[in-house]
């Protein structure tokens, strides 16, 4: 699969007493660059978040935002754990008994024994495993995302690709006759120059001057780039690096064709050429 670096994602979660909302958005970005805020009541559990996201993202600028609403602004509330209160004295006799004390637990053991008091107000693990919940739930969205939009920016680029390859499969045949229409050109210029010339002597300068106007290696180049291109968005992955590496070594190629051209094709190609591999290269920022 192809992912765009580009991609958001929210979820919500309720809580007794309030909403957790967990929101990510991101950006291209030459590496991993995150951004996280988070409430005070979940500072503890940053870096844990922070591996969530490494684990699941590679490149880009990405922004979490963890936000707490409190929609039961009333204090909390306490009531006795009734059950548990009922057992506690049955084992303080029973222990009173084997004992022999004369005095079992006061109330005020008991009412300070953990667990006696029941509360409304939610347990900081609870809210902690709840946010690391919703941040799983929202990485999966994400990257569900970031996928859409990278196949849709594998499809741009497959376009540009069928474009450069028509026009490598348009020029080619024509290089034979654009080289011998310009030699005879260069030709009749020459003789019209200087009159008489040593025709071995001229074959050899032309001989020359065919080897240095030559742009077939050029454009077998560009077909040996076009097809590792597509080779590497069908594997899919991490794949931005890689096809920015390649735009370069088709400009590359592109500006050769163009520096050797001897025609206004040839000149029309290249810049044609180096449109098309702008286009990509701009797309491509995008790819992680």
């Amino acid at each position: 699969m192809i992912f765009s670096m580009t991609g958001f994602a929210v979820s919500s979660r309720e809580f007794p007493g309030g909403i957790l909302s967990l929101e990510i958005r991101a950006v291209n970005h030459r590496y991993l660059d995150v951004q996280i805020r988070v409430p005070d009541e979940l500072r503890a559990i940053e870096p844990q978040l922070r591996e969530h996201i490494s684990g699941k993202v590679t490149r880009g600028k990405l922004e979490c935002r963890v936000s707490l609403n409190q929609v039961d602004s009333s204090s909390p509330t306490l009531e006795l754990n009734t059950q548990f209160l009922q057992r506690l004295i049955e084992v303080s006799r029973e222990a009173q008994n084997l004992s022999g004390e004369k005095s079992g637990l006061s109330v005020n053991d008991l009412m300070r024994w953990p667990g006696i008091m029941k509360s409304n107000e939610l347990v900081p693990e609870v809210l902690q495993e709840l946010c690391q919940e919703t941040m799983r739930a929202v990485l999966t969205d994400f990257n569900a995302s970031r996928n859409r939009e990278g196949e849709k920016l594998k499809a741009v680029l497959l376009e540009r690709v069928a474009s450069i390859e028509a026009i490598i499969n348009a020029i080619k045949p024509k290089l034979p006759h654009i080289l011998d229409a310009h030699m005879a050109k260069l030709g009749a210029r020459l003789l019209e120059a200087i009159g008489n010339i040593d025709a071995d002597r001229l074959k050899q300068e032309f001989a020359l001057f065919a080897q240095k106007t030559d742009i077939d290696e050029e454009l077998s180049r560009l077909t040996t780039h076009l097809s590792e291109i597509k080779r590497i968005l069908k594997v899919g992955g991490q794949v931005g690096k890689r096809l920015d590496f390649l735009m370069q070594e088709l400009n590359r190629e592109a500006n050769t064709l163009g520096s050797k051209s001897v025609s206004t094709e040839t000149t029309q190609a290249s810049v044609e050429l180096k449109v098309l591999i702008e286009q990509m290269r701009e797309q491509i920022q995008n790819i992680e």
